[in-house]
């Protein structure tokens, strides 16, 4: 038989012929593009205010303790939100909650564009911080409009915009600070949420609902209660100090609360998190390393802009403007973006876990050499850029972690689950890292700057939180599924 012949038998009983590749079709380009924006705009919304709060406290004649619930009111609720999204996802439509959230994003920036006094800006950031449930659902929806062998690369992209939409939210903030009035921002916000809701009905297919069972409104009463006694203390930390009657109380009813929880859970017919799946080592894990990796996002957050903008007199910054400060961060978004394919392309070859503790790793070298290159403001772009590129290896690979150990009925909330330990992840950094830094200052005329030894610190404990991270996602347990089963349990999403 000739090498001809050979090539055009017919395919032996039983078998089938792959399908060949044709490409992204504009679908599918589409869909991807506009979760994707959607995943991006709501993670704007965690940094997009930090460089103008100054300007906000000034123009509303506000305190600084009054204006951080900007920032404090989105958090809460998006902590709360994210997790009975995804449950809701599961029982009545991923593509439905995920029009509701880009909704949340339209008419929260709406209040916020139209507001004047500080009590209704609350309101529309509280109103926004429901959007943030976006980025889990957009995960487990985006493989209902992909083929099998693209889904990976997808949900990939989605995952890393949680990290995308906060390293260029610093930077557009700032051009915006330096060009127009504040409220640009929330108009900004108003017109991609508009495009994202109209996108996601246009161009988002809904996959077939699995799940079975009611929302277990209960249990989110009593998750909601416990996020909030966590999370407040941590954000109040530096106002209120560790040590104050109200950050010791709430911790504790955040205990409390959170153990309750577990156990009316375990009791639950249709619980809104299956705390029985969720406690096995693969998602446990999984959810532990998210949380130490979303410390080290965030503390590169708040220990970029400040660091550049000190006065030349600090021993370490650059005197540079807010514009320039928030460029800083622009490098670590684009580093992000352009390897979140490449993070889905080395957890096909050497599996997720491997792919995770690698970007930990990368995390770990950026943070170390912000420790140790301090001389100029290049340096300190490289630096943090290294770090991005990190989070955008680790970030990409932690739904494919999601998707190989959780029930495939409740996919949205085992990643609303992991987004929200991401968050946790945030929160600590943001609470810890203002006490590292505000523990030791240096005085420069009327001002107390941060001392250089105190933002080594910090690093220190980035780099740590990452190597810590990286270890956990090593000891991560192969799941029971193949590998060639990720690519279904992402179609099946």
């Amino acid at each position: 038989m000739t090498r001809a012949s050979r090539t055009a038998a017919p395919p032996a009983p039983g078998r089938t012929v792959p399908t060949p590749d044709d490409g992204w079709d504009a679908r599918q380009v589409t869909a991807v593009a506009i979760v994707a924006v959607c995943g991006v705009l709501v993670s704007l919304t965690q940094s997009l205010l930090v460089p103008v709060l100054p300007e906000i406290q000034l123009d509303l004649g506000s305190s600084t303790s009054g204006t951080q619930w900007l920032l404090t009111s989105t958090l809460l609720v998006a902590a709360v939100a994210v997790p009975v999204f995804g449950r809701l996802g599961d029982l009545y439509g991923k593509r439905l909650m995920l029009t509701v959230a880009g909704a949340a994003l339209t008419v929260g920036s709406l209040i916020c564009a139209f507001s004047d006094s500080l009590g209704w800006l609350i309101v529309g950031r509280a109103v926004t911080g429901m959007s943030a449930a976006a980025i889990p659902l957009g995960i487990s929806l985006i493989g209902s409009v992909l083929p099998a062998h693209r889904a990976g690369s997808g949900i990939a992209l989605v995952s890393a915009t949680l990290g995308i939409g906060g390293a260029l939210g610093l930077p557009l903030a700032a051009l915006v600070a330096e060009h127009a009035d504040y409220h640009a921002l929330f108009w900004i916000c108003v017109a991609g949420g508009l495009i994202a809701v109209v996108g996601v009905l246009l161009a988002v297919n809904e996959p077939p609902r699995v799940a079975k069972g009611r929302m277990d409104l209960p249990g989110a009463a009593l998750l909601a209660a416990a996020l909030v006694s966590l999370l407040l203390p941590l954000a109040q930390a530096t106002t209120w100090g560790w040590d104050d009657p109200k950050t010791l109380g709430l911790l504790a009813v955040a205990a409390v609360l959170l153990v309750a929880f577990v156990l009316v859970e375990r009791r639950v017919a249709s619980p809104l998190v299956d705390v029985v799946a969720n406690a096995k080592p693969a998602l446990l894990l999984t959810n532990i390393a998210s949380v130490c990796v979303g410390f080290a996002l965030f503390a590169m957050l708040i220990g970029t802009a400040s660091y550049v903008q000190a006065p030349v007199e600090s021993g370490y910054g650059f005197g540079s403007t807010v514009l320039a400060s928030g460029l800083a961060m622009l490098p670590s978004g684009i580093a992000m973006l352009l390897l979140s394919p490449v993070s889905a392309k080395l957890s096909d070859r050497f599996g997720p876990k491997t792919t995770l503790a690698l970007g930990a790793a990368v995390i770990a070298v950026g943070f170390g050499s912000r420790i140790v290159f301090t001389d100029s403001f290049w340096q300190i772009v490289v630096g943090t850029t290294v770090a991005g590129a990190g989070t955008g290896i680790a970030y990409a690979a932690m739904p494919s972690l999601v998707l190989r150990a959780a029930p495939r009925d409740e996919l949205a909330a085992a990643n609303g689950l992991n987004a929200l330990a991401r968050s946790v992840g945030s929160s600590l950094a943001s609470a810890i890292g203002g006490t590292v830094l505000a523990a030791s200052t240096i005085a420069l005329g009327a001002y107390e700057l941060p001392s250089l030894s105190s933002y080594r610190l910090l690093f220190g404990l980035c780099a740590g939180a990452a190597v810590v991270g990286g270890l956990i996602a090593l000891a991560i347990p192969t799941s029971s599924r193949t590998d060639d089963a990720l690519p279904a349990a992402a179609h099946a999403a």
